[in-house]
């Protein structure tokens, strides 16, 4: 079977399209809330404070990903496979939702209405974080997420397929389950950490990419804070992610977090001012441009792909070689 890229920008697109209608599945029936319960119930029975075993662990992840991924596909076909699995790996509607019911809180005054409703988006610990430490944490979620949630998941969704999108789901969320480095997981979380960095390394350029199109004016200041600034931070994704953001709207973001008794110290990422709550409605705006000039992208694929070999005989999954279609 050849696969027909025409084919995979209609399924992404249908997929983030999809995303942004209806959000995620019920958290009851979610194919990833169920993964990371399964992941949760191995990593008890397998951990050791060891790269090995992490490293079985994480590929048990992804390979059963994979392995899904390529059981869809050839029960329903590539093209309803990806979208749906692009619909179920994408979160751009909630990553949005959960940063407005912070902005609104912070908009009534409740300082502690937001903390409580900052870990949907961050790990940081929120106790004691005023304004701007909240904003800032909201804006640099929805840049890292973005590019983790959407972008990633369209790369992959166009390079792999069902199989792709899915098994670049599982490594993000193995990393968020184990990635980080605390005493019980940094050595058993390394290697779904590194995958985790592998596998959003292009989609994080792409996203820097997307939001310099989407405020052009700001085109310098976006290159030279991913040039300058990004290489710095600890995260070879999320630094690019969080300085094409801060450069875009003209924020200054980095700081310290803390993550319970553990504290991280962040670099400066761009040159403008601290965030406040205002430039929080100001970020998601930022995500909800981006996303429509990534569908718009997937969707002129899809156009000139066609308009390039009009005799196709359809736009279906797959064309047949000498086998079954």
């Amino acid at each position: 079977m050849v696969s027909v890229p025409t084919a995979r920008c209609r399924a992404v697109l249908l997929g983030l399209v999809a995303d942004g209608l209806f959000g995620e599945p019920p958290a009851a029936t979610h194919p990833v809330a169920r993964f990371g319960t399964a992941m949760d119930g191995l990593e008890r029975r397998w951990w050791a404070d060891r790269r090995g075993p992490g490293a079985g662990y994480a590929t048990v992840g992804v390979g059963a990903a994979l392995l899904l991924g390529a059981l869809i596909e050839e029960w329903v076909g590539e093209t309803i496979a990806l979208g749906a699995a692009v619909w179920v790996s994408s979160a751009g509607r909630a990553l949005v939702e959960a940063a407005q019911a912070v902005e609104q809180r912070l908009a009534a005054g409740d300082l502690d209405g937001a903390r409580a409703a900052l870990p949907s988006l961050v790990g940081r610990d929120p106790c004691g974080l005023g304004e701007d430490e909240i904003a800032r944490a909201v804006v640099e979620s929805l840049a890292e997420n973005f590019s983790d949630a959407v972008v990633a998941t369209a790369w992959w969704g166009l390079l792999g397929g069902a199989p792709g999108a899915l098994a670049h789901r599982a490594s993000n969320t193995l990393d968020a389950m184990v990635g980080h480095l605390d005493a019980r997981h940094g050595r058993f979380g390394w290697a779904a950490a590194r995958l985790d960095d592998l596998l959003g390394w292009p989609a994080a350029r792409a996203t820097a990419l997307l939001v310099a199109l989407a405020v052009p004016g700001r085109a310098g200041a976006i290159w030279r804070a991913v040039r300058l600034d990004a290489p710095r931070h600890p995260s070879p994704n999320a630094g690019v992610a969080e300085a094409a953001f801060a450069a875009a709207l003209d924020l200054r973001l980095g700081g310290t977090n803390r993550y319970g008794a553990r504290r991280e110290t962040r670099p400066a990422l761009g040159s403008g001012s601290s965030p406040t709550g205002a430039d929080i409605g100001r970020a998601i705006a930022l995500v909800r441009r981006t996303t429509v000039l990534l569908e718009l992208a997937l969707a002129a694929g899809w156009l000139v792909a066609r308009l390039a070999d009009p005799d196709r005989r359809s736009d279906r999954d797959v064309t047949t070689v000498g086998g079954r279609g």
